[in-house]
């Protein structure tokens, strides 16, 4: 009897970091592959993107609605309500054998609320991170705790992990899966790159992707001015955003990207969401990664450039040699962009090492999968009953 494992996925993003383990799973004739849509997927805001799923020849098993159409508190915290509810029936049709989350993001906080009840095994991929600026860093410890199966992305990461209590022979440090797509995929050439997203390079060139930090309250639009304001120090340099995720105030940052392009369309454009192969394209031929993205300090260092990461979103995430650190004040990212300019920085770059790089991720998550014991039907142990591994505790 093949094994079932059931993928959640709730934005275009996480999607394509899970795109090579899904497709393992689909190829293997020992599983059964279901996969849960929801979050940002099933909103027109943010492009419907299940329908890329789709495209990409996977079926959707099942779809959860939960986004409202706003970015409050509480809104926020009652689409959590309705993604516990909606993955709860969607779970309860489909009983898997193992859960595959990944992340942080509220979406699969409440998958993980929903399948732990329903005594569903939970393999959660990217665990021990932190990230100091974010209700993520929390949400993620959460799913941490309810996961039964650990893939982390570095060492350190998997030490926190096993520190949080987590038996040792259940955390695997694979790697960043989202890395096997610059392996995987065929990337475009410049000419192919600028007709895909239909817009000339410049000279130079920023991709720049942020996001608010949610647990700064109501600063996200002051922070994203300050950006603005640096970005026009450099008025020769064409820009490419994307959008922001469905996170609180990430629609008035929103509006003042489209206000910006607006007056600087010549230099100028936005996407709600590049998708993988235009996104890492774009890492071929930018100068600079700006913003406060994982794709930053995860994706870009691969591609020796330089990443600008600014404020603390990602405080406490290890970092590469390609990153320069700054704060939320213009100077401050005026001055970060200079440096990530200069000769100096671009030779010192050069033979950078991405601590996430760790080869053949979704393969090694994919077999793990398979093989790992699930347990009995007669109650014998199994990976739903944890003990709490003790570190430097006598018996």
């Amino acid at each position: 009897m093949k094994r079932t494992i059931c993928i959640v996925t709730g934005s275009r993003a996480e999607y394509g970091l899970l795109y090579w383990l899904m497709r393992e799973i689909q190829e293997d004739p020992d599983l059964e592959l279901q996969i849960i849509a929801t979050g940002m997927h099933l909103s027109p805001e943010f492009g419907l993107t299940y329908k890329v799923i789709e495209e990409d020849g996977f079926v959707i098993s099942e779809k959860v609605e939960m986004l409202l159409s706003s970015d409050t508190p509480l809104s926020i915290a009652k689409s959590m309500g309705l993604g516990t509810i909606g993955c709860a029936d969607a779970f309860n049709r489909l009983h898997p054998d193992i859960v595959v989350v990944l992340g942080d993001r509220y979406e699969i906080f409440a998958a993980c609320t929903a399948a732990l009840p329903a005594r569903f095994p939970i393999a959660h991929i990217h665990g021990g991170e932190t990230t100091e600026g974010v209700i993520d860093e929390a949400l993620r410890h959460a799913i941490t705790k309810m996961a039964h199966i650990h893939f982390t992305s570095t060492e350190r990461s998997r030490r926190r992990v096993i520190q949080m209590g987590e038996q040792p022979e259940r955390v695997f440090c694979y790697g960043a899966p989202g890395l096997d797509n610059i392996k995987r995929l065929t990337l475009l050439d410049k000419k192919a790159f600028e007709q895909a997203i239909g817009f000339k390079l410049g000279s130079t060139n920023f991709l720049i992707t942020y996001h608010p930090v949610t647990l700064d309250e109501n600063k996200a639009g002051t922070h994203f001015s300050e950006l603005l304001e640096a970005l026009d120090q450099f008025g020769e340099t064409n820009l490419i955003f994307t959008r922001p995720n469905a996170d609180t105030e990430g629609r008035s940052i929103n509006l003042m990207i489209n206000d910006y392009i607006g007056k600087n369309s010549d230099r100028a454009i936005a996407f709600d969401s590049l998708g993988q192969r235009n996104y890492l394209s774009a890492l071929q031929y930018v100068d600079m990664v700006v913003g406060n993205s994982s794709s930053g300090l995860i994706e870009a260092p691969s591609f020796k450039i330089p990443t600008i990461n600014i404020g603390d979103r990602q405080g406490g995430r290890e970092q590469a040699r390609t990153v320069i650190q700054c704060n939320t004040q213009k100077d401050s990212i005026v001055e970060a962009l200079q440096k990530g300019f200069s000769k100096e920085f671009r030779n010192s770059i050069k033979q950078a090492v991405n601590p996430y790089d760790a080869g053949e991720t979704s393969s090694r998550i994919k077999n793990t999968l398979k093989e790992i014991y699930l347990g009995d039907d007669l109650g014998g142990p199994g990976l739903i009953k944890k003990d709490f591994y003790e570190i430097g505790i006598a018996p």
